[in-house]
């Protein structure tokens, strides 16, 4: 019995990058984990004020400003600027009654860091004068050796603030990395999407040619058929109505699987285009096509009888293949088509040397629409580079699919 697999966890720098790189506001659980970031910090800022000499041990007042300047950095990634001043508010007083100046500062600094990464850089820079010129305003009054001290040690504040900044910088970087892809993947997946729908709406344009001709034909039967039984009754042809109506029931049954196989395909509605207008393309338009592309063109069909839909899929196939081969495989690319019927399919392939300088690669936007094309009349198609350089498409049409679907 194959046992389950256990997702793989993401490696510790892989984690820490993730965390970096995401927006502070959006990411998820962000209250919860300010939450218990905040605790730490007070914990740290408690030891400190225990432990450390930097002043007078806090008095019940200290003690409350102390706790007020923790209690605010459970907020800090959703009201970054609120709790900067909120702990400003409390951390002010606190150092003006010379208490342990140590035991603040952890907070201070991950509120400053905070809006570094989140405020844009003209407001971090003048956030940074404000806070370095309070704090050596405060402590000069406390004591000048003190004020001098801050002044020494204000380099930790700017280097927190610039700290800030490239964050914010490099989250902003990762963004507009991941937007340009994902507008790209968007672009892609529009293109294709618009290049299917073409081909549809040829195929239906196509169709209509197809069912117009029928109903055409149907109509031509159908009055042969009444103009013998009413202009001489008395010398009934009994074999020329019999033919007409044959002949009316392979018409209808052609146009009926041609009608299925083309609606299985469709399911987006067009509108016209340049090449509305026009016969339905048939085999027989071969050689002016490969003769404007410079191609060699060999046909091999004798009488076997084709339904017209997968000429007209054959004929675009060819198109297509044509376009793209002097697209991409510049201009003096050699070009082969063959066509042949064999094994109850029609085989297109569209061989080319790829060989001419100025080639390019191509979207694929253009094999989507041949696939489509392919399908639309119950066939394949495969395209690809070929061994040895140069590129091929081969699609086997099925001759009879509109009776074998009736």
């Amino acid at each position: 019995m194959q046992q389950p697999q256990t997702a793989v966890r993401p490696r510790l720098g892989e984690r820490v990058l993730t965390a970096v790189s995401r927006d502070p506001l959006t990411s998820p659980h962000r209250a919860r984990n300010d939450a218990v970031l905040a605790a730490a910090v007070g914990v740290l800022a408690l030891v400190l004020a225990l432990t450390v000499q930097s002043g007078r041990r806090p008095d019940v007042l200290g003690w409350v400003l102390l706790a007020g300047s923790v209690v605010a950095l459970a907020r800090r990634r959703s009201r970054p600027m609120a709790v900067l001043l909120a702990v400003l508010v409390c951390i002010i007083p606190y150092h003006a009654a010379d208490n342990a100046h140590i035991a603040p500062v952890p907070g201070s600094l991950l509120a400053l860091y905070t809006v570094a990464a989140t405020a844009r850089p003209l407001h971090t820079l003048l956030i940074g004068i404000g806070v370095i010129g309070a704090a050596v305003t405060v402590m000069f009054q406390v004591d000048s050796h003190q004020g001098l001290e801050t002044l020494r040690t204000s380099g930790w504040i700017l280097a927190v603030l610039i700290f800030g900044v490239d964050v914010r910088t490099y989250r902003r970087y990762i963004a507009s990395v991941v937007g340009r892809a994902e507008r790209a993947e968007r672009t892609r997946e529009e293109e294709a999407a618009r290049r299917v729908a073409e081909e549809r709406l040829r195929i239906a344009r196509d169709l209509h040619d197809l069912l117009a001709h029928s109903i055409t034909l149907i109509g031509v039967q159908t009055s042969v058929a009444s103009h013998v039984l009413t202009v001489d009754p008395d010398r009934l042809d009994r074999a020329a109505i019999a033919k007409a109506l044959d002949d009316i029931t392979d018409t209808c049954r052609t146009a009926r699987g041609e009608l299925r196989t083309t609606l299985e395909v469709l399911r987006a509605d067009g509108s016209d285009g340049p090449d509305a207008a026009g016969p339905l393309p048939d085999l027989s338009a071969l050689p002016g096509l490969v003769r404007a592309a410079r191609a060699d063109l060999e046909v091999r069909t004798g009488r076997t009888r084709i339904a017209p839909a997968v000429e007209a899929a054959a004929y675009r196939i060819v198109q297509e293949s044509l376009t793209n081969a002097v697209r991409h495989g510049g201009p003096g690319v050699r070009i082969r088509v063959a066509v042949a019927a064999a094994d109850g399919h029609l085989r297109v392939t569209v061989t080319d040397d790829g060989t001419a300088p100025g080639a390019t690669e191509g979207s694929g936007y253009g094999i989507v629409g041949m696939r489509e094309r392919a399908r639309s009349v119950g066939g394949t198609l495969a395209a690809g580079p070929r061994d040895g350089g140069g590129f091929e498409v081969a699609a086997a049409l099925p001759l009879q699919q509109s009776e074998a679907l009736a």
